[in-house]
C-alpha cells in the first residue's frame, strides 16, 4: 500500500536531499511545496494545506496547550539557530548591553514566534532582562499571524501594539522608530513586510558579536536552541500509524545524505560559531540531532519559557506533542 501525501518545507541542508528527491519515503508519494517558514506555518495554522510540514515549536506548545490539535509532531528538527546572537539595535538609542532593553521600543515580527521566545528566555536566564520591561511592536497583523490561528492575545504585563501596515521593521530601526529588533522575516512571503537589510545601514548594529557570544552560551549550556520540529496530520496518523516512523526515517535519510558532503556536515558547526580546534575533535559529535533523547533539554527549556512569558498557562510535556512511537528516539 502506497499513500499520496503533500507535504511543505524549507530549503536548508537538511531538507535539500528531500527535495530533490534524492532520498525518498517507503511506501509514501510526497508532492512537495517548498516555503517561507513565517508562511508555511500561517497556511498550515489557518488553513490546514498540507499533510506533512514542518512547524513552528513554540506556536504548536502554544496550541496544545488548549487541548488537542489537528497535528501529530515528530523529533525532526530542522532549524536550530543561537537566535539571540542576531539581535540588532540602533545605534544612537544607546544599548551596549542586554540591560539596556530596559524601556526600549523593541521591535518582533511576531511575538510568539520561536526566535523571540528563545531570545526572550536567555536574556532571562542568562542577563537577568525582564522582558515586561520594554514596549514591544509587533510587525505581522492580527490577521497574518500564527497567533491568528492561535487566539493570541498579549500576555498580562507587556505593552505590545502592532507596526502599522504601511511600516516595516527593517526600516524602523534604521530609522530610530524602534531601538532593536530581535529578528526579521529575510525573504518577501506572504506575511513578512522586510525590505531591507538593516545592518547595511550605519545606523543599525549587533548587540552581540555573534561568533563569541554563541561559543560562550553553548559552552555554558550545551544547548543548541530549536526552532522547528514536523507534524503530521492527525487523522492520517490514527488510520495509518505506520506513517509515523516512515516519515522520520525520511526525514533522517535526507540529513544522513546530506552529511555525506563535509561542507554540509560542518554548516551547523559554522552557523554556531563553533568550528574550533575542540569541535574539530569531536566532529563526529552531532549538535543537530533529531529524536528527543538528546534534545530534551532544549525541548524543556523552550516550555519554560512559554509558561515564562505568559503564551501558555501551564507547561507543556513533550508527551503530548510528540507521537508516542518517537518518544524514546
Amino acid at each position: 500500500m502506497r499513500l499520496a501525501l503533500t507535504c511543505a518545507l524549507t530549503v536548508n541542508d537538511r531538507t535539500r536531499p528531500l527535495l530533490n528527491r534524492s532520498v525518498t519515503a517507503d511506501a509514501i508519494d510526497f508532492e512537495i511545496t517548498p516555503l517561507d517558514p513565517g508562511e508555511m506555518f500561517f497556511r498550515q495554522l489557518k488553513y490546514g494545506e498540507f499533510d506533512v510540514s514542518e512547524m513552528s515549536l513554540a506556536t504548536l506548545m502554544i496550541a496544545t496547550s488548549k487541548g488537542p490539535t489537528d497535528w501529530v509532531a515528530l523529533p525532526v528538527f530542522t532549524m536550530r539557530r543561537f537566535f539571540h546572537t542576531g539581535v540588532m539595535v540602533n545605534a544612537g538609542a544607546g544599548i551596549k548591553t542586554v540591560a539596556d532593553l530596559k524601556g526600549k521600543k523593541i521591535g518582533v515580527p511576531e511575538f510568539q514566534q520561536t526566535a523571540a521566545v528563545w531570545i526572550r528566555g536567555i536574556f532571562r536566564d542568562e542577563f537577568g532582562f525582564d522582558s515586561r520591561e520594554a514596549e514591544w511592536l509587533m510587525e505581522r497583523s492580527p490577521q497574518l499571524s500564527h497567533g491568528a490561528a492561535t487566539g493570541f492575545v498579549p500576555p498580562p504585563g507587556y505593552r505590545l501594539t502592532h507596526v502599522p501596515p504601511e511600516k516595516d521593521l527593517s526600516t524602523m530601526i534604521v530609522d530610530g522608530e524602534v531601538d532593536a529588533v530581535l529578528h526579521l522575516g529575510s525573504s518577501k512571503n506572504l506575511i513578512d513586510r522586510t525590505k531591507i537589510d538593516p545592518l547595511t545601514s550605519p545606523n543599525v548594529v549587533r548587540l552581540f558579536d555573534p561568533i563569541a557570544e554563541a561559543r560562550r552560551y553553548y559552552a555554558k549550556t550545551a544547548m543548541f536552541p530549536i526552532n522547528h520540529c514536523v507534524v503530521v496530520r492527525r487523522s492520517i496518523v490514527t488510520k495509518h500509524p505506520w506513517v509515523v516512523l516512515n516519515v522520520f526515517n525520511w526525514f533522517l535519510a535526507g540529513k544522513m545524505k546530506q552529511n555525506e558532503q563535509r561542507d554540509a556536515l560542518l554548516e551547523p558547526y559554522y552557523t554556531a560559531g563553533l568550528l574550533s580546534e575542540s569541535v574539530k575533535e569531536r566532529i563526529a559529535d552531532d549538535i543537530m540531532p533529531y529524536g528527543i533523547a538528546k534534545s530534551r533539554t532544549v525541548l524543556e527549556t523552550i516550555s519554560r519559557y512559554l509558561e515564562e512569558d505568559g503564551l501558555t498557562k501551564r507547561r507543556v510535556a513533550l508527551e503530548e506533542i510528540f507521537h508516542e512511537e518517537t518518544l524514546d528516539l
